[in-house]
């Protein structure tokens, strides 16, 4: 017979495990769009306002979805920081390299670090979050 401490450490692991399904869910679909936003044709890529937008709004999209991508890492790797950077950072260099190769994209130095400082930021602003957050009883 199970007590009733074990049937709540048993339902939140459950909803600990569901959670971080969630989040890994979250993280794949979120790096799957930033694949495809970075590596399609210019015809094909999805644009916020039209394919006549400012650059200041590009510097938005690049910067808010690899922070969106770094927040999201952070959260499946809580007090791993340097982690999460080296991936989100990583990505953003493999994919700018990646451009080098697809016909009408080219890679910038520029563009690497809009989305590295995006992802840095959201990585820490998470981080600052679980900071916060009330830990889980050991």
């Amino acid at each position: 017979m199970f007590s009733a401490f074990e049937s709540s450490r048993r339902s939140t692991g459950y909803a600990g495990a569901m959670r971080r399904n969630h989040l890994i869910a979250a993280a794949a679909i979120c790096l799957a769009l930033i694949i495809y936003a970075t590596l399609a044709k210019l015809a094909g890529r999805p644009a916020l306002v039209g394919h006549a937008e400012a650059y200041w709004v590009v510097v938005i999209e690049r910067f808010s979805a690899y922070g969106l991508l770094g927040f999201l890492l952070s959260f499946l790797l809580p007090g791993r920081l340097k982690l999460a950077c080296a991936f989100v950072i990583a990505v953003a260099i493999g994919l700018e390299v990646l451009q080098a190769v697809t016909p009408d994209r080219d890679p910038r130095l520029i563009d690497v670090l809009q989305k590295a400082a995006g992802g840095t930021v959201g990585v820490l602003l998470a981080q600052t979050i679980l900071a916060f957050l009330p830990r889980p009883p050991s």
